[in-house]
């Protein structure tokens, strides 16, 4: 996993170079925007709802949510990220916190909890305690909403690792929809919305 240093650095391009991996349909954004789209129009059903973002970032989606009336509560481990999100949403609540280390103990309870690109700095198993975690910190009805980096079978991501060669980046763990799903059999109920080869939206909620 990379470090907050990295983060911090990248804070000042980050919108710039994964716009440029998008509309270039490069691995890992192909398919950003429309995964953004879609984590904003099943928020805005619920409108005006309580929304945890993990892995905030500079706030491109959660400023939008922000701007609707949206609570927002925004988490991330890099401090110039978070800085960068404040400066848009004033009125929004921010913790630094590193989510491997799970979630910090302040946390109330959402409507919804979204991620974007944060969840594959996450292992496999890891994944799967984390979820859970989740699912303790929102409200009846709610759901758990992540966009990522993700591929429907094993098959597919090794296809699209094979694609990338050297450019694959090895220290992050992309979600497997079919294994997860059949890890979280009996948990929660999952939904898969692929956007690219090689991304998606992942919706969890409970039986």
């Amino acid at each position: 996993m990379q470090n907050n240093k990295h983060f911090d650095l990248w804070s000042k391009n980050y919108d710039i170079d994964v716009n440029i991996s998008d509309e270039n349909s490069e691995y890992p954004f192909t398919g950003y925007k429309k995964v953004l789209g879609d984590v904003y129009n099943r928020v805005m059903q619920k409108c005006p709802a309580k929304v945890l973002d993990i892995g905030i970032g500079t706030g491109t989606l959660s400023r939008k949510l922000y701007e609707q009336g949206n609570n927002i509560t925004g988490i991330d481990f890099s401090e110039e990220m978070i800085s960068a999100s404040r400066k848009n949403m004033p009125s929004a609540e921010f913790i630094q916190w590193d989510i491997t280390k799970g979630l910090p103990e302040e946390l109330g309870k959402f409507d919804f909890i979204i991620s974007t690109y944060a969840i594959h700095h996450l292992t496999d198993d890891e994944k799967i305690v984390f979820i859970g975690l989740l699912f303790e910190h929102l409200n009846d009805g709610g759901s758990i909403i992540i966009g990522d980096v993700g591929f429907e079978n094993r098959e597919l991501l090794e296809e699209c690792r094979a694609a990338c060669g050297g450019g694959w980046d090895s220290e992050e763990f992309y979600s497997v929809v079919s294994e997860l799903r059949e890890r979280l059999q009996g948990i929660c109920e999952l939904e898969f919305c692929k956007f690219s080869h090689c991304s998606g939206v992942l919706v969890l909620w409970k039986e």
